[in-house]
């Protein structure tokens, strides 16, 4: 299957789920290597999923964002940091649509099988030089970079010795678009969770980035008038981050389920399914994980209706967005604690699902994109209030 034959949400999903039994054939492998190996990255993207989000003139399959978070949510339902390196190649063909169209077609036209990653945290420096900037620093967490062919780095534009102010007085910040081998990967990812994500930092030094593959953060704006790429960059991460969370969950309900049936409690007689309390967590955890689900993609489309008539997202909608995107990380985590309790002590073991999906829903619930603070500034719009911002 190529990824031009791939154009239905219906197809999309049909090849996630198809994935499923060469996910778990090099499941123990991932983990114990801290990475996808290279067969299961070239089956995801002979898939198409690193072209969700490129845009469907550079080759892309630019689809709804729905459609990405259910197709992640797929994936992670078999694995988190499968379902996790999904969602950060995926998601990054929506920078395609900030670069001036010379660097977009660099990056994303020249070969339909790249895959991005990178750090959006401002930890490096670009210093402007003629027609462009010489660029140096190290960002964290950039899941799947080994297997990677382009980096974005987000960077601090210096003025001298000293950040380069916006009009609003902030420091001016951009982010910069670099090939794999200009950066070098440092063995950093040593974690409980999603561990199989190779979350390493790289580092670049003093390397050039010619204009054309830069773009402002966070106050860029997208040079394609194409519903997907309207709005600030970040608009639909929450929603794809918390897509694995949701997927780990299911995971672990499934896992729970296929347990209770099996084990026999010491001191029972019947199957732990029998238990009144094992059926009440079951329910109690589908009902929570359900909840969240159905409010997070019933605002995705919303909002994507919204913006597919011609509208940008307004100020209200991306704090709503975000808001989805932590309450069902919060709640998918919440799920997966119930069912990992209900394991017993089966559930503390390493071969067990359930303690892989623990780690995993702990550390997905790390990311900013689903962090708490995003409770707090919807709340602040609910309450007539000034929004605020992460910085604030």
């Amino acid at each position: 299957m190529t990824t031009i034959e791939i154009a239905t949400r219906d197809q999309l999903l049909a090849a996630a789920e198809a994935l499923a039994p060469h996910i778990e054939e090099h499941r123990d492998q991932l983990e114990q290597d801290r990475r996808l190996p290279a067969a299961l990255v070239a089956a995801l993207t002979e898939a198409g999923i690193f072209r969700l989000y490129v845009p469907a003139a550079l080759g892309g399959l630019e689809v709804d964002p729905g459609t990405l978070v259910r197709v992640i949510e797929a994936l992670a339902v078999v694995d988190g940091s499968v379902g996790w390196c999904a969602m950060i190649g995926a998601t990054g063909g929506i920078f395609a649509g900030f670069l001036p169209d010379a660097g977009a077609r660099e990056v994303f036209a020249g070969d339909p099988r790249v895959i991005t990653g990178g750090g959006l945290a401002p930890a490096g420096r670009a210093v402007p030089v003629d027609g462009g900037y010489r660029l140096s620093g190290r960002w964290p967490f950039a899941s799947g970079s080994q297997h990677c062919a382009w980096l974005f780095a987000n960077a601090v534009v210096m003025d001298g010795d000293q950040p380069r102010r916006t009009a609003e007085g902030a420091p001016e910040m951009r982010v910069l678009a670099l090939p794999a081998g200009d950066c070098a990967i440092l063995d950093t990812w040593t974690t409980g969770g999603l561990r199989g994500t190779g979350s390493h930092d790289f580092t670049v030094t003093d390397v050039f980035v010619p204009a054309h593959r830069t773009f402002a953060f966070p106050a860029g704006r997208s040079g394609l008038d194409r519903p997907l790429y309207r709005g600030p960059l970040t608009t639909w991460f929450g929603p794809s981050v918390a897509s694995v969370s949701l997927g780990i969950a299911r995971g672990a309900i499934e896992a729970l389920c296929d347990l209770a049936g099996r084990k026999v409690p010491t001191f029972r007689q019947s199957p732990l399914r029998e238990r009144v309390l094992i059926q009440a967590q079951v329910a109690k955890a589908e009902a929570t994980l359900r909840s969240a689900r159905a409010f997070l993609y019933e605002t995705v489309d919303a909002v994507w209706r919204s913006v597919s008539a011609g509208a940008e997202p307004s100020v209200e909608e991306q704090h709503l967005l975000r808001l989805v995107g932590a309450h069902a990380a919060d709640s998918a985590l919440a799920a997966v604690e119930m069912m990992y309790k209900a394991g017993g002590g089966t559930a503390v073991y390493s071969r067990s699902p359930l303690d892989r999906q623990m780690r995993d829903a702990h550390a997905a619930t790390q990311h900013i994109g689903v962090s708490a603070i995003h409770y707090e500034l919807a709340g602040r719009i609910f309450l007539g209030m000034e929004p605020g911002s992460l910085a604030s």
